[in-house]
């Protein structure tokens, strides 16, 4: 079992940034690959972003290359997700997300959620 609490959401003017926090508790956090979802008002839950066990390898959405940087701290159980020059299209619900089997990009790829955090972007 895996328990995800993500922070850092809020609002913010576009061309700003935010810095997205997951802390992870519960299995061995350094063993999965790690990604970050986000769900637009009234639409489907997004992949944004997913980074490897080590760090060594991430992904990203189109819509966010560029512009979103995801890391990891495997010493303290945290993924991290740096936002810049923001948009207000990027105004969603944030998730993190525990990779268990299949394609990065897939939200059924992903077995354990956190609860999400609000991000909106004004313009």
């Amino acid at each position: 079992q895996v328990q995800l609490v993500e922070s850092g959401g809020g609002l913010v003017q576009a061309g700003g940034s935010l810095r997205l926090s997951c802390a992870a508790s519960g299995r061995t956090f350094s063993s999965y690959v790690m990604g970050w979802f986000r769900q637009p008002p009234g639409k489907e839950r997004e992949f944004v972003a997913a980074i490897s066990w080590s760090g060594g390898s991430t992904y990203y959405a189109d819509s966010v290359k560029g512009r979103f940087t995801i890391s990891r701290d495997n010493a303290k159980n945290m993924v991290f997700l740096q936002m810049n020059s923001l948009k207000p299209e990027d105004t969603a619900v944030y998730f993190c997300a525990v990779k268990a089997v299949g394609t990065y990009y897939l939200r059924s790829s992903y077995s354990y959620w956190g609860q999400g955090t609000q991000v909106t972007v004004s313009s």
